[in-house]
């Protein structure tokens, strides 16, 4: 990640936030070197005069990319697909079906993201603050998870849909990498190891070396 060599491209937020992982992911792909910049939520930093300069509203991340400063998780990752689609792994391959493509982009953004980062924050982020999770809530997430990642199963199950997209990896896998990781770091690792078909697509996209580099760069805690 030296910053050298990324052309002063930097990445504003904290590493243990999945919407920065999500933003790493993207360029760990391409092959493309930035630097994390530390942006403390818990001392309100998002708020201070010099981030709200880089983003209005306030939020992590924030990418830096020479002259172009971008906003928004999703809206970074497509820039990263795009502006450097020649270079490193193709994230909007011609081969994949375009329908299936921007299906799958808004599944995860507007189905899956919703019940799995509640559950991980219950999970993952509660203990890791000193909080203790509501057993409620837990239930209540799993279940509306569970919901969404038996349609998931099904569509994997079908033919000519290795990955989201059809047979080549995207964007569209890309962009669930960060929360699937977190979740498998909790007790309901199960939902993803229960599907066959989300298994073996989560076995598959785990493997890949820019996931690896950017998993090996999550501050998690040791097990208990």
């Amino acid at each position: 990640m030296a910053a050298e060599a990324g052309k002063g491209r930097k990445l504003y937020g904290m590493a243990l936030s999945g919407n920065v992982v999500r933003v790493a992911t993207a360029l760990n792909e391409k092959g493309l070197d930035f630097e994390i910049v530390p942006v403390d939520l818990r001392t309100g930093a998002h708020k201070q005069p010099d981030f709200l300069a880089l983003n209005p509203f306030g939020q992590i991340p924030v990418l830096q990319d020479g002259d172009e400063v971008v906003y928004e998780s999703r809206a970074i990752t497509r820039y990263i697909a795009t502006k450097y689609k020649a270079e490193g792994a193709d994230l909007l391959p011609a081969a994949a079906s375009p329908a299936k493509l921007e299906v799958w982009l808004e599944v995860e953004s507007h189905h899956f993201y919703p019940p799995v980062s509640a559950l991980v924050f219950q999970l993952l982020i509660k203990p890791i603050l000193g909080a203790v999770p509501d057993a409620a809530a837990v239930d209540e997430h799993a279940a509306a998870l569970a919901k969404v990642l038996d349609v998931y199963e099904a569509h994997l199950a079908a033919a000519g849909n290795r990955y989201l997209a059809g047979d080549e990896f995207t964007l569209a896998d890309a962009n669930h990498m960060c929360y699937l990781f977190f979740l498998s770091k909790t007790e309901k690792a199960e939902l993803i190891a229960s599907r066959p078909h989300v298994k073996a697509w989560w076995d598959d996209i785990s493997a890949r070396p820019a996931w690896k580099k950017t998993a090996a760069a999550i501050p998690l805690p040791p097990a208990a």
